[in-house]
C-alpha cells in the first residue's frame, strides 16, 4: 500500500509544482499565492509520501487530495485534474489495504485462497 500510495503523491507533486505557472499565467492568479499553493502542496506531498509508516500520513495524504480539487476554484481544470488524482489516490489506498490483508491470510494460513493441496 505504501509504495503505491507514495507514487501517486510523487506524481501529484509534478502535477501541482506544474499548475503553478498556469496559476501564473493563464488564470492571472498573484504570483505569490500561486507559488504558495502550488509549490507548498507539491512540497508536502513528497513529505507525505516518506513519512507514509506512520498512519497519521495518510490522513494528510486525504487532506491533500481535497486541497488539490479546492484548487479548481483558481484553476478550473484542477476540478478536473484533483478529482483524477483522488481517484488514484483512493485506488492505491484501498487496493492496497486489500492487498496487505490478504498477504496476511496467505501468511496466517501457509498458502494462498484457491489453493486446496491437490
Amino acid at each position: 500500500m505504501r509504495g503505491m500510495c507514495a507514487a501517486m503523491l510523487t506524481l501529484e507533486a509534478i502535477i501541482l509544482a506544474l499548475s503553478v505557472p498556469v496559476m501564473i499565467s493563464v488564470e492571472d492568479v498573484d504570483t505569490t499565492l500561486a507559488l504558495v499553493l502550488g509549490l507548498g502542496l507539491a512540497v508536502l506531498c513528497v513529505l507525505v509520501a516518506g513519512s507514509l509508516r506512520r498512519p497519521q500520513a495518510y490522513l494528510l495524504g486525504h487532506a491533500i487530495q481535497v486541497a488539490a480539487i479546492c484548487l479548481g476554484f483558481l484553476v478550473p481544470i484542477m476540478f478536473f485534474v484533483g478529482l483524477m488524482f483522488a481517484a488514484l489516490w483512493f485506488g492505491a489506498y484501498f487496493l492496497g489495504r486489500k492487498i496487505e490483508d490478504d498477504k496476511a491470510r496467505w501468511a496466517r494460513d501457509g498458502r494462498p485462497s484457491g489453493q486446496d493441496g491437490n
